[in-house]
């Protein structure tokens, strides 16, 4: 007999491989970093272009993290205060971001494989032409939630919220959004491949209606 398929399928998430000891370090651009805590973090940090593997990020406050271009594989951001931290075109494998407050994520173009949001507060996330998989977010509360062009695939959200979700020329396959209680969307003919619950299909309606050319009257 067929084994049956689930559908959506659930992202396929592990916690960064981190050794028990951690020598610590301090951030630079550029830096090619192993099994490191890094330290002195305040203001901007530049860590653009590094190479971080088996490193941790720990309670840090910042005006501005910058890993636009860096390779983050096994890596534990947690507690960080930041207005901004950058991460364009940046390649992300086995990451968890969990704790702390984010003003805006930019994983604009970024390159994912395994990536967990945990309990992180996000005014602005977007994944503006990222190619995803295996991502999953959980207990987050984010402002604006931007994917315009993404490329998303196992994706799902759990007892999170967000203001308002732009979908616009989104590819997505297996992208459950039933745990993601949404104000807004800004156009729902891009859900096309994402999973909703029955409720959030009834509350879509009129805006489903409208994109489909159906004039409703009471």
């Amino acid at each position: 007999m067929a084994r049956s398929v689930v559908r959506p399928a659930p992202p396929r998430v592990s916690a960064p491989d981190l050794p028990r000891h951690l020598e610590e370090g301090t951030p630079r651009r550029g830096m090619d970093a192993h099994r490191l805590r890094l330290t002195a973090l305040s203001d901007a940090v530049d860590l653009a272009h590094a190479a971080l593997e088996e490193c941790a990020l720990e309670d840090a406050a910042v005006d501005a993290l910058d890993l636009a271009g860096a390779t983050l594989i096994d890596v534990s951001i947690s507690g960080l205060r930041a207005a901004s931290v950058s991460a364009r075109d940046a390649s992300l494998r086995r990451v968890r971001i969990a704790g702390g407050r984010i003003g805006t994520l930019d994983l604009t173009g970024a390159r994912i494989a395994e990536l967990e949001l945990q309990e992180v507060r996000i005014d602005y996330l977007t994944l503006a032409g990222a190619r995803g998989e295996d991502i999953r977010v959980s207990g987050c509360t984010i402002r604006s939630l931007d994917l315009p062009h993404a490329t998303l695939s196992r994706l799902a959200f759990a007892d999170s919220r967000a203001a308002e979700v732009d979908p616009r020329g989104l590819r997505a396959a297996d992208v459950d959004l039933r745990g993601l209680d949404v104000d807004r969307f800004l156009d729902v003919a891009s859900l096309r491949g994402v999973t909703l619950t029955s409720f959030q299909v009834e509350r879509l309606a009129p805006a489903f209606a409208v994109a489909a050319g159906v004039d409703v009257r009471d």
